[in-house]
């Protein structure tokens, strides 16, 4: 389970030793040397910063936390940096998803499950505004959270970037009027999957950037396939036509 700690000592220890930390709490008021460590660290370990009221972490914690408060987490987040050698050094072209806004933990942990069963290189979430991979969103991606590589980053839009210059298509998600059928997508290449929030979807600057926009049919006009659902099609398709390359069959791109 995941474990909460508190207290300057413990805390900062943690963020040293290198333990695998989902988000830091910090007392709003407290200044000086123990707010410029605790800044420092968690910038440098790309972990999430939030400033709280005192009565908030007097919440959270049993004991005396000092205005700090830490949940440890369940898997250990890497840097985008530090993955993608393993990733360039792989058999197959590089695949990954970036998720952007999924806050629910089921969500969340069914991407994850879909992610593993297909074969994606690392599952990418920004520092802040997303899911914690939490007891709940391991037993939704029925412990695929455990085996997935989760990497953390600072800003989605810098992630696209860094991820474009390396010759990774980034493909948004969604209806827009350049959108087309994902089938008719060429995903046998290194390609990277943008998926958004229930409801809100992507913010329109995300899908400018991205490098094509893909939409999943549907012979029905109500809403649209859940964001758990839809990266689990997205994500079939892209294996579907990768497996078809490699039997020597026709990549079928209708």
């Amino acid at each position: 389970m995941s474990q909460l700690i508190y207290g300057y000592h413990p805390v900062v220890e943690a963020l040293k030793a290198g333990r695998p930390v989902e988000k830091v709490f910090f007392q709003q008021g407290l200044r000086g040397e123990v707010e410029r460590e605790i800044r420092l660290l968690t910038r440098e370990r790309g972990i999430p910063l939030q400033v709280v009221p005192r009565e908030k972490l007097n919440r959270m914690a049993r004991g005396v936390h000092q205005g700090v408060v830490a949940w440890l987490s369940l898997v250990l987040y890497r840097s985008l940096e530090e993955e993608w050698a393993g990733v360039e050094q792989g058999g197959s072209p590089p695949l990954l998803v970036l998720l952007d806004g999924i806050t629910d933990v089921r969500n969340f942990g069914a991407i994850c499950r879909s992610a593993e069963c297909t074969g994606v290189h690392a599952v990418v979430v920004p520092q802040s505004g997303c899911a914690p991979a939490n007891e709940e969103a391991m037993k939704a991606s029925a412990g695929a959270l455990a085996r997935i590589r989760l990497c953390r980053v600072r800003s989605t839009y810098s992630a696209v970037e860094w991820l474009q210059e390396r010759g990774v298509q980034v493909i948004a998600t969604g209806r827009s009027p350049q959108s087309q059928p994902i089938y008719r997508l060429d995903l046998t290449g290194p390609t990277a999957w943008l998926m958004g929030a229930e409801g809100a979807g992507l913010t329109p600057k995300l899908m400018r950037m991205a490098d094509a926009v893909g939409h999943i049919p549907q012979l029905s006009d109500f809403d649209s396939y859940n964001v758990g659902v839809a990266a689990g099609i997205c994500l079939y398709e892209t294996m579907r036509q990768r497996l078809v390359q490699q039997e020597g069959g026709d990549n079928i791109l209708l």
